[in-house]
């Protein structure tokens, strides 16, 4: 969600940014294009952008999962690639800088206690299956768990124990042949909008802040969103090198 995510891939692939008329006017999602391994794979990155009212970065499960939507809707991709930084759990072997691909993804922030909607709320849903990439690419693997907020309470912190996650965005502890590429958090809203529109979705996170660490939230992330910069850049780099030229079912 963070523009700081996606520039040093907008940079390392030299993509440009392009014409947001394929989005509805008056959105602030920015696109970004290109291609790779010369000009056989365009690439488009797709980042919420700005606030109109606050001027901070577009967080949350609602605009990403609209300019998700959108950006499907008008590129019409074959893969959908969800990039970003996740907080990591060091008693499921997380540290600062690993890259983890999620293999499946839960809200924990949705409670509805009513029998059904709770389940409903918690939408438990595996992911694209990758299972030559991560043999090839040595990717760490792990269940993703989502909410909308910075903070985690007791009952978030039961049900992220409970989804098994390996990784949680946003980023929080106690406080003890067409390609976009979606540049933020909140991977359970992406991997909604894609099943919802059968495109084969890939969610890669990497760790900023050990959620079960004793450093605070804040500091932590803000110390290391570059080294995890770094970490992303380089595994979506490879990620687009490996999935060009193959079918879904070959990843």
């Amino acid at each position: 969600a963070m523009h700081a995510e996606a520039m040093p891939i907008v940079d390392v692939l030299k993509l440009t940014q392009a014409d947001s008329a394929i989005f509805p006017k008056g959105v602030p999602w920015i696109r970004y294009t290109g291609s790779l391994e010369e000009g056989l794979l365009d690439i488009d990155v797709v980042v919420p952008g700005k606030c109109p009212i606050f001027g901070v970065d577009n967080v949350g499960t609602v605009p990403l999962a609209l300019a998700t939507f959108a950006a499907i809707q008008a590129l019409q991709p074959d893969l959908v690639i969800n990039a970003g930084t996740a907080g990591g759990f060091k008693a499921k072997g997380a540290c600062v800088g690993d890259v983890f691909l999620a293999t499946q993804v839960a809200y924990h922030d949705r409670r509805i206690p009513i029998p059904i909607f709770d389940t409903y709320g918690i939408a438990t849903t595996k992911c694209t299956a990758v299972p030559n990439m991560i043999a090839a690419l040595g990717f760490k693997e792990g269940n993703l768990s989502t909410g909308n907020s910075l903070d985690m309470t007791q009952q978030d912190e039961q049900l992220i124990k409970s989804n098994d996650a390996s990784i949680k965005d946003m980023e929080a502890k106690r406080k003890f042949k067409s390609l976009p590429l979606f540049l933020t958090r909140f991977g359970a809203a992406v991997v909604y909008v894609t099943n919802l529109l059968s495109v084969p979705a890939i969610l890669l996170k990497s760790v900023t802040d050990i959620v079960d660490g004793v450093r605070p939230t804040t500091e932590e992330f803000l110390e290391n969103l570059s080294t995890a910069a770094v970490a992303l850049l380089k595994t979506v780099v490879m990620a687009l090198k490996f999935v060009h030229g193959k079918t879904v079912t070959e990843l």
